[in-house]
């Protein structure tokens, strides 16, 4: 079966006046004792897979979770067990899962990698989760059918399956579609986040025990994952453009997720402040692709970028460049003035409502179905072509004025490539990208050391000692841009792929 759940991390500044509506007459608490497993290599978590046993009350329910969109669907399959021979297992300090269960079960293909004899051999129980679960029915039957949603509040701890002193508090609100159509989900997701302020999250419990057992507070930064890009010659205008907006999101959730939840970071607001951007230019390439786009997205997503980018700008500056100059003899500088005009930090930019149910919005394009739209009889891959062909006239024609904007007339194309490759015969696309990639990067590398040049000679006006950074990067920009010319160079001589 699939589940399709959306998570919410709950602000605390909003925690009593959410809890009013969770604690309804109706709504019922049950403790939950749930025990994680994996092998001391982690080998389920390495895949993607979490296998828990669960007490529900008086029940106990094995339940594996694997696959799904990477969002907000995931396969679930459930099995109740027998209780006495649960807590025999109990006694003898012997818990573990029955893997024979799934022979022959949806879940199977998830497993079909495993030798699950010898998996079952090397399980052991990871971690524990300790909750109250409060949960309420939202229904309505105003339609046709009958939509309904599971609201669950979950508060409560992540324990070291080792070792209970080492846990991690949780608190978090799901609504899990039971029965009905997704529009009500996300209708009912969107009303609670503007009441609430909520912050999207896609990680996991089993995601937060891994996380507790490996001694880290936050998953790793998660960049781009073009092989995660689900396009083929086939696919039709408005198949091409939710495939790509997924792959923007399977970047931008995780990074803003860790984000939300306090990470400092500043490798997670830059894959964050990337993704972003690769959704701009889809957004902005690729408006035409299906009738369900709303404009509004585009502003919101830039606003978030460019607050972002501000703040990653000087963060870098602080934390590596000044780092590099002081190796290089440079007198330390106080640059708190300028952390301090900042205007948001990335918790800021990302937690504001706007930027949270335009995520939601998001995800729900994503998930929603494209037979009805009047484009879907139209190849992205008839498009792409000319797309591609402006693009590249456009950025030539940037170069003959030496404008400005080069730099991000080649990220748009790279952008855009990327998207496209995988339309095209690989051998060719791969040489094209590659040379393209190089000329992309080393023009990056200059545009951001030329702005660090002019920060530092700002800098020098109020403090003559920002001189010796400023001369010292000044010193590398021919270089740099004669690298940048070269690779672009070599990117106008290689034959295009479309």
């Amino acid at each position: 079966m699939q589940e399709i759940e959306l998570k919410f991390l709950v602000p605390q500044d909003r925690l009593k006046g959410l809890m009013r509506q969770v604690n309804i007459k109706s709504s019922q608490t049950t403790p939950m004792m749930a025990h994680y497993f994996d092998t001391q290599k982690q080998e389920l978590a390495a895949a993607g897979i979490g296998l828990r046993i669960r007490q529900e009350g008086a029940t106990w329910v094995q339940t594996i979770k694997a696959g799904g969109d990477g969002i907000a669907a995931r396969l679930e399959h459930n099995t109740v067990l027998d209780t006495d021979h649960v807590q025999a297992m109990l006694a003898d300090n012997n818990l573990l899962p029955d893997l024979t269960l799934y022979k022959d079960t949806a879940i199977a293909p998830a497993l079909a990698d495993f030798k699950l004899k010898k998996l079952a051999k090397n399980l052991t129980r990871r971690y524990v989760t300790d909750v109250q679960r409060t949960t309420r029915m939202l229904e309505d039957d105003s339609g046709e059918h009958i939509n309904s949603i599971e609201m669950a509040y979950d508060y409560g701890a992540i324990i070291h399956g080792c070792d209970d002193t080492q846990r991690q508090a949780i608190q978090e609100i799901e609504f899990e579609l039971i029965a009905g159509e997704l529009d009500f989900l996300f209708a009912t997701a969107k009303t609670w986040c503007k009441r609430y302020k909520l912050c999207l999250s896609t990680v996991t419990k089993a995601e937060r025990g891994g996380l507790l057992i490996n001694k880290q507070a936050y998953s790793p930064a998660v960049e781009a994952d073009l092989t995660l890009l689900q396009v083929n010659k086939k696919s039709n205008l408005p198949e091409f453009i939710r495939a790509v907006v997924h792959n923007c999101l399977l970047q931008i959730l995780p990074n803003s997720s860790a984000i939300a939840d306090g990470s400092k970071d500043i490798h997670h607001a830059i894959q964050l402040a990337h993704g972003l951007s690769r959704l701009s230019t889809a957004l902005q390439t690729f408006g035409k692709f299906s009738e369900q786009l709303n404009n509004e997205w585009l502003g919101i997503i830039k606003q978030t970028t460019t607050a972002l980018d501000e703040y990653i700008s000087t963060a870098y500056m602080i934390t590596d460049i000044e780092t590099l100059l002081e190796q290089q003899g440079a007198p330390s500088l106080d640059w708190s003035t300028d952390i301090a005009q900042i205007k948001l930090a990335p918790s800021d930019a990302i937690c504001t409502n706007d930027f949270q149910l335009t995520l939601l919005e998001l995800i729900e394009f994503v998930m929603s179905h494209t037979s009805a739209e009047p484009q879907a009889d139209k190849l992205a891959i008839d498009k792409l072509s000319k797309i591609l062909a402006k693009k590249q006239a456009n950025l030539l024609q940037s170069e003959q004025d030496n404008s400005g904007d080069i730099h991000q007339q080649l990220t748009e194309v790279r952008y855009i490539a990327e998207f496209a490759a995988p339309l095209y015969p690989r051998k060719a696309s791969k040489r094209w990208m590659k040379h393209l990639a190089k000329a992309q990067k080393s023009l990056e590398m200059y545009q951001q050391q030329l702005n660090y040049q002019q920060r530092y000679q700002q800098k020098s006006v109020t403090n003559p000692e920002a001189l010796y950074g400023a001369g010292w990067l000044a010193a590398t920009l021919p270089e740099q841009q004669q690298r940048w010319q070269k690779h672009l160079h070599r990117l106008h001589e290689c034959p295009i792929f479309w």
